[in-house]
């Protein structure tokens, strides 16, 4: 009897650690993060996902670059000066948007409540 109860608690361990480990693994993907995707002298590429309630940290685009939305959503570009303003992307289309002013930082803050997905391509020798 004490072998099958150490067989149903071992089994027990097992799937508690598998679905913890599940766990972990779902949340170290729910944040929002930046996914390089290629990079040469001419190009920067990478995906964004932005996530509700979880901005990008401030940071500076020193070049233009192209946004293509993947998952569209509105976003909130927060200056380090606490002015703000909104970008409402669309699925499937493109934007532009010039390089930062010098000495500027900001935050991206999805201002929605689903994951906004962008593909960034920046351009290396453009100012």
């Amino acid at each position: 009897m004490s072998e099958r109860i150490n067989r149903g608690v071992f089994k027990a361990l097992v799937a508690g650690v598998f679905l913890g480990a599940l766990g972990i693994l779902g949340a170290q993907q729910a944040v929002t993060k930046r996914f390089p995707q290629f990079e040469n002298e001419d190009v920067k590429v990478w995906k964004s996902v932005v996530l509700p309630k979880s901005p990008l940290t401030m940071h500076r685009h020193e070049h233009p670059r192209v946004i293509i939305a993947l998952s569209g959503g509105t976003m909130k570009i927060v200056e380090q000066s606490g002015s703000t303003e909104e970008h409402v992307w669309e699925t499937g289309k493109a934007y532009w948007l010039p390089a930062n002013p010098p000495n500027t930082m900001h935050a991206d803050v999805n201002a929605g409540d689903k994951p906004i997905e962008v593909m960034v391509v920046e351009l290396q020798h453009e100012k």
